[in-house]
Protein backbone atom coordinates (compact mmCIF):
# COMPACT_ATOMS: atom_id res chain seq x y z
CA UNK A 1 0.00 0.00 0.00
CA UNK A 2 1.69 3.25 -0.95
CA UNK A 3 -0.42 5.55 0.81
CA UNK A 4 -3.80 5.36 3.70
CA UNK A 5 -5.14 8.31 2.39
CA UNK A 6 -8.33 5.85 1.35
CA UNK A 7 -8.84 4.90 5.05
CA UNK A 8 -8.24 8.22 6.69
CA UNK A 9 -10.92 9.96 4.54
CA UNK A 10 -13.65 7.30 6.06
CA UNK A 11 -12.44 8.11 8.95
CA UNK A 12 -13.17 11.63 8.95
CA UNK A 13 -16.29 11.45 7.31
CA UNK A 14 -17.74 9.17 10.12
CA UNK A 15 -16.14 12.04 12.64
CA UNK A 16 -17.56 14.84 10.79
CA UNK A 17 -21.05 13.18 11.29
CA UNK A 18 -20.46 13.81 15.13
CA UNK A 19 -21.60 10.20 16.25
CA UNK A 20 -18.04 9.77 18.30
CA UNK A 21 -19.23 12.64 20.15
CA UNK A 22 -22.17 11.33 21.60
CA UNK A 23 -21.14 10.76 24.95
CA UNK A 24 -23.44 7.28 25.03
CA UNK A 25 -21.60 6.30 22.23
CA UNK A 26 -18.10 6.69 23.64
CA UNK A 27 -19.62 4.53 27.25
CA UNK A 28 -21.04 2.22 24.73
CA UNK A 29 -17.91 1.91 22.97
CA UNK A 30 -15.46 1.11 25.99
CA UNK A 31 -18.12 -0.82 27.56
CA UNK A 32 -17.79 -2.97 24.04
CA UNK A 33 -13.69 -2.79 24.55
CA UNK A 34 -13.78 -4.23 28.04
CA UNK A 35 -16.23 -7.09 27.02
CA UNK A 36 -14.09 -8.19 24.11
CA UNK A 37 -11.10 -7.98 26.25
CA UNK A 38 -12.82 -10.05 29.26
CA UNK A 39 -14.04 -12.78 26.75
CA UNK A 40 -10.95 -12.87 25.28
CA UNK A 41 -8.96 -13.28 27.74
CA UNK A 42 -7.09 -16.75 27.04
CA UNK A 43 -6.22 -16.03 23.57
CA UNK A 44 -4.62 -12.60 24.72
CA UNK A 45 -2.74 -14.54 27.16
CA UNK A 46 -1.81 -17.21 24.43
CA UNK A 47 -0.74 -14.44 21.94
CA UNK A 48 1.37 -12.92 24.76
CA UNK A 49 2.90 -16.63 25.61
CA UNK A 50 3.71 -17.39 21.74
CA UNK A 51 5.41 -13.69 21.41
CA UNK A 52 7.16 -13.16 24.78
CA UNK A 53 6.69 -16.45 26.72
CA UNK A 54 4.64 -13.94 29.37
CA UNK A 55 3.30 -16.05 32.55
CA UNK A 56 -0.35 -15.79 32.73
CA UNK A 57 -0.18 -14.37 35.77
CA UNK A 58 2.14 -11.79 34.52
CA UNK A 59 -0.22 -10.99 31.56
CA UNK A 60 -3.19 -10.63 33.53
CA UNK A 61 -1.35 -8.23 36.30
CA UNK A 62 0.76 -6.21 34.03
CA UNK A 63 -1.76 -5.99 30.52
CA UNK A 64 -5.01 -7.31 31.05
CA UNK A 65 -6.01 -6.27 34.45
CA UNK A 66 -4.66 -2.51 34.11
CA UNK A 67 -7.01 -2.20 30.49
CA UNK A 68 -9.94 -3.55 32.63
CA UNK A 69 -9.25 -0.71 35.54
CA UNK A 70 -9.11 2.12 33.09
CA UNK A 71 -12.34 1.24 31.57
CA UNK A 72 -14.07 0.88 35.02
CA UNK A 73 -12.08 4.22 35.85
CA UNK A 74 -13.46 6.16 32.71
CA UNK A 75 -16.94 4.73 32.31
CA UNK A 76 -17.57 5.75 36.20
CA UNK A 77 -15.93 9.45 35.43
CA UNK A 78 -17.05 10.25 31.72
CA UNK A 79 -20.45 12.14 32.17
CA UNK A 80 -18.52 14.55 34.40
CA UNK A 81 -15.29 14.84 32.58
CA UNK A 82 -16.91 15.21 29.24
CA UNK A 83 -19.33 18.32 30.29
CA UNK A 84 -17.89 22.14 29.84
CA UNK A 85 -16.22 23.45 33.00
CA UNK A 86 -17.40 26.60 34.64
CA UNK A 87 -15.01 28.68 35.47
CA UNK A 88 -14.64 32.25 36.71
CA UNK A 89 -14.31 35.22 34.69
CA UNK A 90 -12.50 38.20 35.21
CA UNK A 91 -13.65 41.83 36.63
CA UNK A 92 -13.63 43.54 32.96
CA UNK A 93 -15.67 40.77 32.01
CA UNK A 94 -18.59 41.48 34.25
CA UNK A 95 -22.02 39.63 33.17
CA UNK A 96 -20.12 36.81 31.42
CA UNK A 97 -19.61 33.40 32.09
CA UNK A 98 -16.49 31.13 31.44
CA UNK A 99 -16.71 27.58 30.22
CA UNK A 100 -13.76 25.15 29.44
CA UNK A 101 -15.23 22.92 27.00
CA UNK A 102 -13.69 19.55 25.88
CA UNK A 103 -13.73 18.54 22.48
CA UNK A 104 -11.63 15.61 20.51
CA UNK A 105 -8.74 16.26 17.67
CA UNK A 106 -10.59 13.91 15.25
CA UNK A 107 -8.46 11.20 13.93
CA UNK A 108 -5.83 10.29 16.14
CA UNK A 109 -2.89 7.89 15.33
CA UNK A 110 -1.53 5.20 17.78
CA UNK A 111 1.76 3.70 17.65
CA UNK A 112 2.29 0.88 20.02
CA UNK A 113 5.19 -1.27 21.29
CA UNK A 114 6.21 -4.59 22.01
CA UNK A 115 7.54 -5.20 25.36
CA UNK A 116 3.71 -4.52 26.30
CA UNK A 117 1.63 -4.79 23.07
CA UNK A 118 -1.93 -5.29 24.65
CA UNK A 119 -1.68 -2.88 27.18
CA UNK A 120 0.37 0.07 25.51
CA UNK A 121 -2.20 -0.43 22.40
CA UNK A 122 -5.49 -0.48 24.07
CA UNK A 123 -4.58 2.17 27.00
CA UNK A 124 -3.98 4.69 25.33
CA UNK A 125 -7.29 3.83 23.23
CA UNK A 126 -9.39 4.00 26.21
CA UNK A 127 -8.58 7.43 25.67
CA UNK A 128 -9.04 8.20 22.37
CA UNK A 129 -12.70 6.57 22.60
CA UNK A 130 -13.05 8.41 25.76
CA UNK A 131 -12.44 11.62 24.64
CA UNK A 132 -14.68 11.25 21.34
CA UNK A 133 -11.84 10.65 18.66
CA UNK A 134 -11.79 8.02 15.65
CA UNK A 135 -8.72 6.36 15.45
CA UNK A 136 -5.95 4.16 13.74
CA UNK A 137 -3.78 1.91 15.83
CA UNK A 138 -0.54 0.45 14.35
CA UNK A 139 0.93 -2.29 16.57
CA UNK A 140 4.06 -3.61 16.82
CA UNK A 141 5.50 -6.58 14.16
CA UNK A 142 7.82 -7.27 16.95
CA UNK A 143 4.90 -9.28 18.47
CA UNK A 144 3.19 -10.77 15.17
CA UNK A 145 0.63 -13.04 17.37
CA UNK A 146 -0.53 -10.03 19.50
CA UNK A 147 -0.95 -7.86 16.71
CA UNK A 148 -2.76 -9.88 14.48
CA UNK A 149 -4.88 -10.86 17.68
CA UNK A 150 -5.18 -7.19 18.34
CA UNK A 151 -6.30 -6.34 14.64
CA UNK A 152 -9.15 -9.50 14.64
CA UNK A 153 -10.65 -8.19 17.88
CA UNK A 154 -11.16 -4.41 17.01
CA UNK A 155 -12.29 -5.32 13.67
CA UNK A 156 -15.15 -7.68 14.94
CA UNK A 157 -15.83 -4.70 17.51
CA UNK A 158 -15.42 -1.94 15.75
CA UNK A 159 -16.38 -0.25 12.11
CA UNK A 160 -13.35 0.81 10.44
CA UNK A 161 -14.08 4.13 9.77
CA UNK A 162 -14.52 4.44 13.92
CA UNK A 163 -11.45 2.47 14.80
CA UNK A 164 -8.84 0.40 12.55
CA UNK A 165 -5.45 -1.49 13.28
CA UNK A 166 -2.79 -1.08 10.27
CA UNK A 167 -0.34 -3.82 10.96
CA UNK A 168 3.35 -3.58 9.17
CA UNK A 169 6.79 -2.99 10.06
CA UNK A 170 8.68 -0.18 9.76
CA UNK A 171 7.90 1.29 6.66
CA UNK A 172 3.76 1.25 7.66
CA UNK A 173 5.35 3.79 10.12
CA UNK A 174 6.65 5.50 7.83
CA UNK A 175 3.88 5.65 5.40
CA UNK A 176 1.09 6.28 8.19
CA UNK A 177 3.41 9.49 9.47
CA UNK A 178 3.07 11.32 5.84
CA UNK A 179 -0.48 11.44 6.03
CA UNK A 180 -2.15 13.95 7.96
CA UNK A 181 -3.48 12.99 11.31
CA UNK A 182 -4.83 15.50 14.04
CA UNK A 183 -2.65 13.93 17.05
CA UNK A 184 -0.57 11.15 17.61
CA UNK A 185 0.14 9.44 20.47
CA UNK A 186 3.46 7.21 20.44
CA UNK A 187 5.58 5.10 23.09
CA UNK A 188 8.82 3.57 22.05
CA UNK A 189 12.27 4.76 21.96
CA UNK A 190 14.10 7.71 22.10
CA UNK A 191 15.48 7.77 18.61
CA UNK A 192 12.22 6.80 17.02
CA UNK A 193 10.38 9.51 19.26
CA UNK A 194 12.62 11.99 17.23
CA UNK A 195 11.04 10.65 13.87
CA UNK A 196 7.74 10.53 15.38
CA UNK A 197 8.14 14.56 16.22
CA UNK A 198 10.19 14.99 13.09
CA UNK A 199 7.36 13.86 11.06
CA UNK A 200 4.55 15.58 13.13
CA UNK A 201 6.18 18.38 12.73
CA UNK A 202 5.54 19.17 8.92
CA UNK A 203 1.91 18.95 9.50
CA UNK A 204 1.95 20.82 12.67
CA UNK A 205 0.27 17.76 14.35
CA UNK A 206 0.30 17.49 18.23
CA UNK A 207 2.40 14.90 20.06
CA UNK A 208 2.22 12.79 22.92
CA UNK A 209 5.75 10.88 23.53
CA UNK A 210 6.22 8.27 25.59
CA UNK A 211 9.38 7.50 25.76
CA UNK A 212 11.91 5.92 28.32
CA UNK A 213 15.65 6.28 29.51
CA UNK A 214 18.10 5.27 32.49
CA UNK A 215 15.60 5.16 35.59
CA UNK A 216 17.56 5.02 38.58
CA UNK A 217 16.71 3.37 41.98
CA UNK A 218 18.18 4.60 45.31
CA UNK A 219 18.92 3.14 48.35
CA UNK A 220 19.73 4.87 51.06
CA UNK A 221 21.27 3.67 54.44
CA UNK A 222 18.13 3.40 56.34
CA UNK A 223 15.76 1.48 54.17
CA UNK A 224 14.11 -1.55 55.08
CA UNK A 225 16.53 -3.53 53.06
CA UNK A 226 14.63 -7.04 52.58
CA UNK A 227 11.45 -5.24 51.56
CA UNK A 228 13.90 -3.42 49.07
CA UNK A 229 15.23 -6.23 47.96
CA UNK A 230 11.91 -7.86 46.94
CA UNK A 231 10.60 -4.69 45.35
CA UNK A 232 13.24 -3.57 43.10
CA UNK A 233 13.88 -7.77 42.04
CA UNK A 234 10.15 -7.69 41.05
CA UNK A 235 9.93 -4.11 39.27
CA UNK A 236 13.40 -4.78 37.57
CA UNK A 237 12.94 -8.25 36.45
CA UNK A 238 8.92 -8.26 35.69
CA UNK A 239 8.84 -8.88 31.44
CA UNK A 240 12.25 -9.77 31.97
CA UNK A 241 13.01 -6.17 32.69
CA UNK A 242 11.64 -5.06 29.31
CA UNK A 243 9.69 -2.12 30.75
CA UNK A 244 10.30 1.24 29.90
CA UNK A 245 9.88 2.32 33.61
CA UNK A 246 11.82 -0.43 35.37
CA UNK A 247 14.64 0.57 37.53
CA UNK A 248 17.70 0.92 34.94
CA UNK A 249 20.73 0.69 37.27
CA UNK A 250 20.95 1.33 41.44
CA UNK A 251 22.49 3.74 43.84
CA UNK A 252 23.22 1.54 47.17
CA UNK A 253 24.57 3.57 50.36
CA UNK A 254 27.91 2.43 50.92
CA UNK A 255 26.86 1.38 54.95
CA UNK A 256 24.75 -1.29 53.13
CA UNK A 257 25.87 -2.33 49.87
CA UNK A 258 26.56 -5.37 51.17
CA UNK A 259 24.12 -6.40 53.62
CA UNK A 260 21.57 -5.58 50.68
CA UNK A 261 23.20 -7.46 47.73
CA UNK A 262 22.55 -10.87 49.66
CA UNK A 263 19.06 -9.72 50.24
CA UNK A 264 18.38 -8.84 46.22
CA UNK A 265 19.91 -12.21 45.29
CA UNK A 266 17.60 -13.95 47.91
CA UNK A 267 14.87 -12.05 46.39
CA UNK A 268 15.64 -12.97 42.67
CA UNK A 269 15.71 -16.95 43.74
CA UNK A 270 12.51 -16.51 46.12
CA UNK A 271 10.81 -14.59 43.00
CA UNK A 272 12.03 -16.11 39.89
CA UNK A 273 13.22 -19.78 41.12
CA UNK A 274 17.49 -20.73 40.78
CA UNK A 275 17.50 -21.04 37.29
CA UNK A 276 14.96 -18.90 34.93
CA UNK A 277 15.02 -21.73 32.10
CA UNK A 278 13.89 -24.28 33.88
CA UNK A 279 10.49 -22.71 35.16
CA UNK A 280 9.52 -21.67 31.34
CA UNK A 281 7.65 -19.02 33.16
CA UNK A 282 10.46 -16.37 32.69
CA UNK A 283 9.38 -13.74 29.64
CA UNK A 284 12.28 -13.97 26.88
CA UNK A 285 13.75 -11.18 25.32
CA UNK A 286 12.14 -10.37 22.47
CA UNK A 287 14.43 -10.59 19.49
CA UNK A 288 17.30 -12.06 18.86
CA UNK A 289 19.01 -8.30 17.60
CA UNK A 290 17.58 -7.35 21.32
CA UNK A 291 19.29 -10.29 23.29
CA UNK A 292 22.59 -10.27 21.12
CA UNK A 293 22.57 -6.34 22.41
CA UNK A 294 21.63 -7.71 25.82
CA UNK A 295 24.74 -9.79 26.12
CA UNK A 296 27.13 -7.72 24.83
CA UNK A 297 26.48 -5.93 28.46
CA UNK A 298 27.21 -8.91 30.47
CA UNK A 299 30.75 -8.25 29.71
CA UNK A 300 30.74 -4.74 31.40
CA UNK A 301 31.66 -4.86 34.98
CA UNK A 302 31.75 -8.11 37.05
CA UNK A 303 29.07 -10.50 37.01
CA UNK A 304 28.35 -10.89 40.92
CA UNK A 305 24.72 -12.98 39.97
CA UNK A 306 23.24 -14.57 37.22
CA UNK A 307 24.71 -14.04 33.28
CA UNK A 308 23.64 -16.85 31.89
CA UNK A 309 21.32 -17.13 29.00
CA UNK A 310 19.92 -19.76 26.56
CA UNK A 311 20.26 -18.40 22.85
CA UNK A 312 17.48 -20.81 21.93
CA UNK A 313 15.02 -19.64 24.33
CA UNK A 314 16.20 -15.49 24.04
CA UNK A 315 16.58 -15.87 27.57
CA UNK A 316 18.84 -14.25 29.78
CA UNK A 317 18.65 -14.69 33.90
CA UNK A 318 18.38 -11.68 36.34
CA UNK A 319 21.67 -10.30 36.49
CA UNK A 320 23.40 -8.09 38.80
CA UNK A 321 26.80 -6.16 37.34
CA UNK A 322 29.26 -4.51 39.96
CA UNK A 323 31.88 -2.59 39.53
CA UNK A 324 30.15 -0.71 36.27
CA UNK A 325 32.14 2.26 35.12
CA UNK A 326 29.78 5.23 33.81
CA UNK A 327 31.54 5.00 30.63
CA UNK A 328 30.78 1.13 29.66
CA UNK A 329 28.25 0.40 27.27
CA UNK A 330 25.64 -0.68 29.36
CA UNK A 331 25.73 2.52 30.90
CA UNK A 332 25.07 4.63 27.88
CA UNK A 333 22.09 3.46 27.03
CA UNK A 334 18.54 2.01 28.30
CA UNK A 335 19.10 -1.56 29.11
CA UNK A 336 15.68 -2.71 28.71
CA UNK A 337 16.49 -6.55 29.37
CA UNK A 338 17.01 -8.65 32.95
CA UNK A 339 20.14 -6.86 33.49
CA UNK A 340 21.35 -4.69 36.94
CA UNK A 341 24.06 -2.50 37.18
CA UNK A 342 24.72 -1.40 40.75
CA UNK A 343 26.64 1.52 42.09
CA UNK A 344 27.17 2.60 46.02
CA UNK A 345 27.36 5.97 47.13
CA UNK A 346 28.23 7.65 50.44
CA UNK A 347 27.83 11.47 49.46
CA UNK A 348 24.47 12.83 48.55
CA UNK A 349 25.18 15.89 46.72
CA UNK A 350 27.53 13.80 44.45
CA UNK A 351 25.38 11.07 43.98
CA UNK A 352 22.38 13.42 42.94
CA UNK A 353 24.68 15.26 40.43
CA UNK A 354 25.89 12.11 38.38
CA UNK A 355 22.43 11.51 37.89
CA UNK A 356 21.86 15.17 37.15
CA UNK A 357 24.06 14.59 34.57
CA UNK A 358 21.91 12.74 32.39
CA UNK A 359 19.26 13.25 30.37
CA UNK A 360 15.75 13.27 32.50
CA UNK A 361 14.41 9.67 33.73
CA UNK A 362 10.90 8.45 32.81
CA UNK A 363 11.16 7.07 36.11
CA UNK A 364 12.92 7.29 39.58
CA UNK A 365 12.81 5.36 42.67
CA UNK A 366 14.06 5.78 46.03
CA UNK A 367 13.50 3.59 49.20
CA UNK A 368 14.39 4.91 52.45
CA UNK A 369 12.58 6.22 55.96
CA UNK A 370 13.69 9.36 55.94
CA UNK A 371 11.59 11.80 54.94
CA UNK A 372 14.02 14.60 54.92
CA UNK A 373 16.31 12.30 52.38
CA UNK A 374 12.98 12.07 50.30
CA UNK A 375 12.23 15.43 49.86
CA UNK A 376 15.90 16.11 48.49
CA UNK A 377 15.92 13.86 46.40
CA UNK A 378 11.94 14.87 44.95
CA UNK A 379 13.27 18.43 44.73
CA UNK A 380 16.88 18.22 43.48
CA UNK A 381 15.83 15.68 40.26
CA UNK A 382 13.85 16.39 37.49
CA UNK A 383 12.28 12.83 36.28
CA UNK A 384 8.46 11.48 34.80
CA UNK A 385 7.38 10.08 37.87
CA UNK A 386 8.10 7.30 39.94
CA UNK A 387 8.02 5.71 43.65
CA UNK A 388 8.97 6.21 47.64
CA UNK A 389 9.58 2.55 48.53
CA UNK A 390 8.44 0.63 45.56
CA UNK A 391 8.56 0.38 42.19
CA UNK A 392 6.81 0.74 38.99
CA UNK A 393 3.12 0.30 40.60
CA UNK A 394 2.56 4.09 39.98
CA UNK A 395 1.94 3.35 36.31
CA UNK A 396 -0.96 1.43 37.77
CA UNK A 397 -3.08 4.12 39.06
CA UNK A 398 -5.71 5.73 37.24
CA UNK A 399 -5.13 8.84 39.86
CA UNK A 400 -1.78 9.21 38.76
CA UNK A 401 -0.93 11.01 35.32
CA UNK A 402 2.03 8.83 33.76
CA UNK A 403 4.78 10.37 31.38
CA UNK A 404 8.10 11.35 30.79
CA UNK A 405 9.77 14.82 31.06
CA UNK A 406 12.80 16.27 28.98
CA UNK A 407 14.15 13.40 26.49
CA UNK A 408 11.87 10.19 28.58
CA UNK A 409 9.02 11.77 26.41
CA UNK A 410 6.15 14.74 26.73
CA UNK A 411 2.60 14.54 27.74
CA UNK A 412 0.71 12.51 29.90
CA UNK A 413 -2.01 9.84 30.17
CA UNK A 414 -3.70 7.25 32.56
CA UNK A 415 -7.10 8.01 33.86
CA UNK A 416 -8.76 11.40 33.72
CA UNK A 417 -5.21 11.99 31.78
CA UNK A 418 -5.99 10.01 29.03
CA UNK A 419 -9.15 11.91 28.16
CA UNK A 420 -7.56 15.37 28.69
CA UNK A 421 -4.68 14.07 26.29
CA UNK A 422 -7.01 13.39 23.54
CA UNK A 423 -9.13 16.13 24.02
CA UNK A 424 -8.66 20.05 23.02
CA UNK A 425 -9.51 21.93 25.53
CA UNK A 426 -11.53 25.20 24.13
CA UNK A 427 -12.03 28.88 26.07
CA UNK A 428 -15.11 30.08 25.62
CA UNK A 429 -16.90 33.44 26.83
CA UNK A 430 -20.68 33.61 27.43
CA UNK A 431 -21.53 37.51 27.22
CA UNK A 432 -24.22 39.27 28.29
CA UNK A 433 -26.45 41.49 26.57
CA UNK A 434 -28.35 43.11 29.46
CA UNK A 435 -26.05 45.66 29.40
CA UNK A 436 -22.60 46.71 27.98
CA UNK A 437 -19.71 48.18 29.60
CA UNK A 438 -18.66 51.28 28.04
CA UNK A 439 -14.75 51.04 28.98
CA UNK A 440 -14.09 48.86 26.51
CA UNK A 441 -14.56 52.01 23.82
CA UNK A 442 -12.02 54.37 23.26
CA UNK A 443 -13.77 57.50 21.92
CA UNK A 444 -14.92 58.64 25.51
CA UNK A 445 -13.65 61.47 27.02
CA UNK A 446 -10.95 60.62 29.72
CA UNK A 447 -10.79 56.79 28.44
CA UNK A 448 -7.35 55.44 29.12
CA UNK A 449 -7.43 57.40 32.23
CA UNK A 450 -9.93 55.11 33.29
CA UNK A 451 -9.15 52.06 31.63
CA UNK A 452 -5.75 52.24 33.73
CA UNK A 453 -8.02 52.78 36.93
CA UNK A 454 -10.55 49.87 36.06
CA UNK A 455 -7.35 47.79 35.44
CA UNK A 456 -4.78 47.75 37.68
Amino acid sequence: MESFSEPLVKQREFFQTGKTKDVAYRMQSLTKLGQVIRSHEAEIMAALKKDLNKSDFEAYMSEIGILLEEIRFALKNLKKWSKPQKVKSALAQVGSKSYIYPEPYGVVLIIAPWNYPVQLSFAPLIGAIAAGNCAVLKPSELTPETSKLISELIEKTFPPEYITVLQGDAETTKLLLKEKFDYIFFTGSVPVGKVIMEAAAKHLTPVTLELGGKSPCIVHKDANLKLAAKRIAWGKFLNAGQTCVAPDYLYVHREVRDEFIVSLKDAITEIYSEVVFKSGNFTRIVSERHFKRLVTFLEDGKIIHGGRKNTDLLSIEPTLLSDVSWDDPVMQEEIFGPILPIFEYDNEVAMINKINERPKPLALYIFTEGMDFQETILNSISFGGGCINDTVFHLSSPYLPFGGVGESGMGAYHGKGSFDVFSHHKGILKQTTTFDLPLRYPHRKNALKQLKQFIK
